[in-house]
C-alpha cells in the first residue's frame, strides 16, 4: 500500500520530466542576414530539410545533429554554415527517473536549437 502511495504521488514529477512527453518535435527558429538582406535560405539535418525566404521563422524537427544551413542573398551573395543543437534540461530528469535518456535519444525531442539564428553575410 505505501509503495502504491509512493508511486501515485511521484508519477506526475516524472512523467512531466520527460522531453518526449512534453516537447513539440518541431521548434521554431527565425533566420536572417546580417546585414539585413532578404534572400532564400535551405536547412537540414538528418531528420529533414526545410526551405525559406529570408527572414523568416522556420519550424524544423529537432535533432542531435547541427541544422546545416545554405543561403543565398537576392543580390547573390551565399553564406553557408550550421547551427548547433543543443542538450535541454528534461533529459537529466529522463535518465533519472523514466527509462534512463533512452527514449529521448531515440526522438531527439529533448535538442534544442537557438530561437534566432544570424547568418553571417560578408559585405560586397
Amino acid at each position: 500500500m505505501k509503495i502504491n502511495l509512493l508511486l501515485l504521488a511521484v508519477s506526475p514529477f516524472l512523467l512531466c520530466n520527460c522531453a518526449t512527453l512534453t516537447e513539440d518535435a518541431m521548434t521554431p527558429v527565425s533566420v536572417s542576414f546580417s546585414d539585413g538582406s532578404n534572400g532564400e535560405v535551405t536547412l537540414q539535418n538528418k531528420r529533414g530539410t526545410w526551405q525559406s525566404e529570408v527572414p523568416a521563422v522556420v519550424s524544423v524537427r529537432k535533432s542531435d545533429d547541427a541544422l546545416k544551413y545554405t543561403a543565398k542573398a537576392d543580390d547573390g551573395r551565399t553564406a553557408v554554415g550550421s547551427i548547433p543543437s543543443t542538450m535541454g534540461a528534461k533529459i537529466i530528469a529522463s535518465a533519472v527517473f523514466i527509462d534512463f535518456g533512452i527514449t529521448d535519444a531515440i526522438t531527439d525531442k529533448h535538442r534544442k536549437y537557438p530561437a534566432s539564428y544570424v547568418m553571417p553575410l560578408k559585405k560586397r
